[in-house]
């Protein structure tokens, strides 16, 4: 660094000298500089180190590079130390001439200072850009918490969400607003304002800014007291975050490695499935949510051994955008080989590929190779599954490879032994137990016993089930028991055997058609249920038909259905024989329901039509007859306590039957919405003829209570009867598993 040169002659002359007389200019090399002393400009007293570093030398203020100081001198010394005194009688020093003083200075050399070419000059610091603040509108979030957004929604769109998620993530809103927790809240607010800058980045809003404005309180912020208020409310302290977004910025180049040269319907499925393209709104979830949805549509797309990176995003600030990688490796296209199980004694596999909803050539997609995991473990005979693919063959000349997938299977514990003991007001006390083993036939063959006592029902059974029967959800049954049971219309004791053959829709797999064929053949000694006092002989049956039944399903749930409908078709053709007489009739049912989502509540609606054809109702045992009342019937009434009744006020069943029901399913909010509030009102009609003449029709009102589990909701009804008979309880309760209907 250069400095003017300035003569210090003349400057000590100026300060030191008191004779020369006013006007009068002093001489260069003036008396008053000690005698053999030359004249020393301002440069000779610059240290070499402020000249190399002018600025590190001021600041550190070193004095180490100094000339060294003349030894101080004694009173009355002169400047070569001689001892020569100066006297009091040495006249006074003349008045300073400033203006002489000051035309000596113009005289001095000035020498202008070098550019200095790390340091712009005045002219070329452009002035800053004034941004005036877009006016902003208040979002209280709490009493101390509040937001403020531009007014305008275009400004920024996403402050609805926005504000979900600060309210879900914010460490304020926690906080008791209190004079003792003022200290917590500013350092709160500190985190607060940290975490809305970086939900503005997430947004895309990199430019913006976050203001953060603390006030009120009897304590201040700080250490200092604040005056009190007479005014309670500004005595609170509040925090008030200004939001300003700025710019948003949007995705510039997407690289997604070598996806990007994947040609064919592939390539365009996959990156559409990615779902960002250059010059979209930059949204940091949507990279999380594309990066989800590729890994799953190369999966689905028969590319099981994939891979992906992390994604990588470079902002720049100049073009406002973001640059994103994505390196993405789709591997080869296969297609489903074989299964092969650990366990093919216990599980072959044969009987695995049965369960899988893929045949051998099909495309591999990783939802099939999940649900044949979840079908196996849905069997009940293994306690862990593992699936992994194995190339077998791989792609050659753009024709896909080959995976068989390799399932490794952990045996469970095939015997279970069960018991209950409960009371209901229709079965009263009762006592069952069980035992079964799940596999004494591989594969998937059970053998279940089963028994039961109790004050109005007692039962013996042995049933051998096999599922998966040749293939998936298919289920063989045949069940032999022997039964004596007491309902409220019905006194029977039965030998039965009964085969069926079906395809089930279960939660696993809801199908849209699910079927049943069957047959079966039982003696059966019974009577009506006797209430008069008046004793009747028992009447034996010899029972032989056979049966079927199909379901039509389009809801969206199996147990807790909220839009959509079910039909239900049913047909037995049966012939029976008592005291000699054969009778040939059909037993006909339909069911129909259907469900409407409303937003918070669900209206369903069910009808039911019954009828027995060929043959009158007299000669049709009573336990094949048709009643009404119930849990899944008429809610208000017993089971079976609607029908038709003779003089003693006992039921008889009848040949035809009607119901109908209305429920609006309410969601209420608590418990996380698990609870649901369910009015309903029923209705039903049992007729003696096979056609309905709706002469006696009973009504039915209540509410119930659904709570709703991972395995369906719990049902809870408490029903009355608007237009209750002799026989009819005032309130009736049911308890179940799943909807009504």
């Amino acid at each position: 660094m250069r400095f003017p040169k300035l003569n210090l002659a003349i400057a000590v002359s100026l300060i030191a000298s008191g004779t020369a007389a006013a006007g009068q200019e002093a001489a260069p090399n003036s008396s008053t500089l000690p005698s053999g002393t030359a004249a020393q400009t301002l440069d000779d007293l610059i240290p070499q180190s402020a000249e190399d570093d002018a600025e590190s030398w001021a600041a550190d203020g070193s004095v180490t590079d100094r000339p060294p100081e003349q030894p101080e001198r004694q009173d009355g010394e002169d400047a070569e130390g001689q001892g020569e005194k100066i006297g009091a009688d040495m006249p006074e020093p003349a008045p300073l001439d400033v203006e002489t003083a000051l035309g000596q200075i113009g005289d001095a050399e000035l020498v202008p200072l070098d550019p200095d070419p790390d340091r712009p000059s005045f002219a070329d610091i452009a002035a800053p850009d004034l941004v005036e603040l877009p006016e902003l509108a208040e979002y209280p979030l709490t009493e101390t918490l509040i937001l403020a957004f531009p007014a305008e929604q275009e400004a920024f769109p996403e402050r609805a969400d926005f504000i979900s998620r600060f309210r879900a993530l914010s460490s304020i809103t926690a906080l008791d607003s209190d004079a003792e927790t003022v200290p917590q809240l500013a350092a709160r607010a500190r985190a607060d304002a940290e975490l809305l800058a970086q939900m503005l980045r997430t947004y895309g809003y990199y430019s913006g800014d976050v203001v953060r404005q603390l006030s009120g309180g009897r304590r201040g912020f700080g250490d200092q007291l604040r005056p009190e208020t007479p005014d309670a409310a500004a005595q609170e302290p509040k925090v008030r975050f200004d939001i300003i977004p700025g710019s948003r910025f949007r995705f510039g180049t997407v690289d997604l490695g070598k996806l990007g040269m994947l040609a064919g319907a592939d390539g365009n499925d996959l990156r559409s499935a990615f779902g960002i393209a250059p010059g979209d709104p930059l949204y940091a979830d949507r990279i999380i949510t594309g990066q989800t949805e590729l890994r799953l549509a190369l999966g689905e797309s028969g590319y099981p051994f994939a891979k992906l990176g992390e994604p990588a995003l470079l902002i720049d600030h100049a073009r406002e955008e973001g640059d994103l990688t994505l390196i993405a490796e789709p591997g080869g296209k296969y297609q489903f080989a074989r299964v092969v199980s650990s366990d093919p004694e216990f599980l072959s596999d044969r009987h695995l590929q049965r369960i899988a909803r893929f045949d051998p050539g099909d495309t591999y997609r990783t939802s099939l190779q999940s649900d044949l995991r979840r079908a196996i473990l849905a069997t009940g005979l293994v306690s862990s599954v593992a699936i992994t693919p194995r190339e077998t063959a791989p792609p050659i000349d753009g024709q896909p490879g080959e995976v068989s997938l390799d399932v490794a299977l952990e045996r469970a514990p095939l015997r279970t032994i069960s018991g209950a003991v409960g009371y209901g007001t229709e079965d009263g006390f009762k006592l069952e137990a069980g035992w079964e083993h799940r596999n004494l036939f591989p594969p998937e063959g059970a053998l279940r016993l089963r028994g039961i006592v109790g004050t109005r029902e007692q039962l013996a059974s042995v049933t051998y089930r096999r599922n998966n029967f040749r293939t998936r959800d298919q289920v063989l049954t045949v069940d032999a028991y022997g039964s004596d049971i007491e309902t409220e219309a019905v006194d029977a004791r039965t030998i039965a055997l009964r085969g069926s053959f079906e395809r089930i829709s279960n939660l696993l797999f809801q199908k849209p058609l699910s079927w049943q064929v069957g047959a079966e053949v039982l003696y059966s000694d019974e009577r009506n249920r006797i209430i008069g006092g008046i004793e009747r002989p028992r009447q034996t049956y010899m029972i032989a038909g056979l049966f079927g039944s199909a379901t039509i399903d389009s809801s969206d749930d199996l147990l807790d259905p909220t839009s959509g409908y079910r039909l239900t078709g049913f047909l037995a053709p049966e012939v029976s024989r008592s005291l000699g007489t054969e009778s040939f009739y059909l037993r006909a049912q339909a069911d129909a329901s259907y469900y409407h989502d409303a937003g918070r509540a669900v209206i369903a609606g069910r009808l039911r039509a019954a009828t027995i054809q060929g043959a009158d109702v007299s000669a049709v045992a009573p336990s094949r007859r048709l009643y009404a009342g119930g849990g899944g019937s008429v809610r208000g009434y017993g089971f079976q306590g609607i029908g038709p009744r003779n003089d003693l006020g006992e039921a008889t069943g009848g040949a035809s039957l009607v119901e109908v029901a209305l429920e609006a399913r309410i969601q209420t909010g608590l418990l996380d919405g698990a609870v649901e509030l369910v009015p309903f009102i029923d209705a039903g009609t049992v007729s003696l003829g096979s056609t309905p003449d709706f002469r006696f029709i009973q009504f039915g009102a209540g509410v119930g209570v659904r709570y709703k589990t991972s395995f369906g909701p719990i049902r809870v009804d408490v029903g009355v009867p608007l237009n209750p008979g002799q026989f009819d309880a005032p309130v009736v309760v049911y308890v179940s598993l799943g909807q009504a209907f």
